[in-house]
């Protein structure tokens, strides 16, 4: 499973350049991007930016991945509470 990001670029020194997303920020590869500036949003796997995207599709992206992680920590969280004494809800398989 591939998984991209949308990072703003905020840096750019050649195809070197800096993402940044919620204060974090991400060195990052632009070779595949056309014309790349400050301010563009792409979207980045594997520290490489594969797409430019606009940033009404970013922001949506942003906020779909933060829906994502809250069930995600609601499940953990469940799963934490339900788990018998002693168990750390480790499991084995």
């Amino acid at each position: 499973m591939c998984l991209a990001v949308p990072l703003k670029i905020s840096e750019l020194n050649g195809n070197d350049a800096v993402g940044t997303r919620d204060g974090i920020r991400r060195p990052i590869r632009v070779d595949f991007i056309r014309n790349p500036k400050v301010g563009d949003y792409v979207m980045v796997h594997a520290g490489f930016a594969i797409e430019r995207v606009d940033p009404d599709e970013a922001a949506l992206s942003q906020e779909l991945a933060a829906q994502v992680e809250q069930e995600l920590a609601a499940i953990r969280a469940g799963a934490l509470r339900q788990a018998p004494a002693g168990d750390k809800g480790g499991g084995s398989l």
